[in-house]
């Protein structure tokens, strides 16, 4: 149509809007406990920049502690700190597909609730640095260099999937969406939880209990959402969710055990330099779990997530690592993935 066109002048009614489009607005309103997530999301509601920093001298650390547990806050921020546009992404497609206004509120508040925890990233890399980001930053020690370059390549592949989920936002129903987010809360809350509850340093530990908290009402939402939708799945659909909880595994790995390197771009020496930055943040009072619990945690919180696609008859996706059986699958590209932290 020529924009000089004037089609109110030739009918009595406009044309109906091409889809997908967040035209025209409906508020239908179906799910009840869409409403009673929003609620808690109100009541929630929390302010990083107002925790007690006031407590936390980074000053009292040696360097080699502050570059560690700044890294491991680097590490969570490939995640978490890239959640508000994944989920900003999200929300316009909950518009496009005409989701009922509940959920477009729900996932309006997951957005918010992920900014808060990009900016607990940065808030607690900048005090620690006294520097803005990790990767201008100039390292002080000799693991804080190898860390430096740990960064980069996380952020190198961060970018892969940042590309590749921009591509798959489009081509999926928001019921896949929903089962990918949920590995991503899953997994979550399974650290948050932990970390609150190890951490000795005050501000983390609140912050960790908030961000817990929020990745609890996210979780709250994908099952609500999948109660709905999942009984009405068709077997292509259910093909594509078993494919994205293997590359939900994978790509999750990274944070919540040690990232496959099939899978992961990354240099020989990213796990050695990992682990010894870990050994040094757990002897400065902040809880990163050793590897076995690491690896039972990340399989309690996957046999989670298997009981709760069980009950809608969705094949699981083996996943060898840590001990789990089910369908084999082995062409999960980063380009491909959809999920979310």
């Amino acid at each position: 149509m020529s924009i000089k066109e004037r089609l109110s002048d030739q009918m009595e009614l406009p044309p109906e809007t091409e889809q997908p489009n967040v035209y025209p607005l409906s508020w239908r309103r179906q799910t009840a406990k869409m409403e009673e997530i929003w609620a808690a999301s109100l009541s929630q509601a929390w302010d990083p920049a107002k925790l007690p920093w006031d407590s936390f001298d980074p000053d009292s650390f040696s360097w080699e502690e502050r570059e560690s547990i700044a890294y491991w806050w680097t590490l969570l921020s490939v995640f978490d700190a890239s959640a508000p546009p994944v989920f900003a992404a999200a929300l316009i497609k909950c518009y496009e597909d005409h989701e009922e206004d509940p959920v477009r509120r729900c996932f309006f508040s997951v957005t918010r609730d992920e900014q808060n925890h990009e900016q607990m990233c940065g808030l607690a890399i900048t005090r620690l640095l006294d520097h803005p980001d990790p990767l201008t930053y100039a390292p002080k020690t000799e693991i804080g260099k190898r860390l430096q370059k740990n960064a980069k390549w996380l952020y190198f592949n961060g970018g892969r999937y940042w590309e590749g989920y921009k591509r798959a936002v489009p081509k999926y129903d928001l019921a896949i969406l929903f089962s990918s987010f949920l590995m991503g809360e899953i997994a979550a809350a399974t650290i948050f939880h932990q970390m609150a509850a190890g951490t000795e340093i005050p501000v983390f530990k609140e912050g960790f209990r908030n961000i817990g908290r929020d990745e609890g009402r996210h979780m709250a939402i994908c099952m609500s959402l999948m109660e709905r939708d999942y009984p009405k799945l068709d077997l292509e659909d259910r093909a594509v969710i078993t494919k994205q909880i293997r590359a939900g595994y994978l790509f999750l790995s990274a944070v919540l055990f040690e990232p496959p390197m099939e899978f992961w771009d990354l240099p020989e020496d990213f796990i050695p330099a990992q682990r010894e930055a870990e050994a040094i943040c757990r002897q400065a009072g902040f809880a990163v779990p050793e590897y076995e619990a690491k690896k039972e945690n990340w399989r309690k919180a996957i046999l989670n997530m298997k009981a709760v696609l069980d009950k809608y008859g969705i094949p699981f996706p083996a996943i060898p690592e840590v001990g789990i059986t089910g369908e084999e699958i082995t062409d999960v590209e980063m380009e491909d993935i959809i999920p979310v932290f």
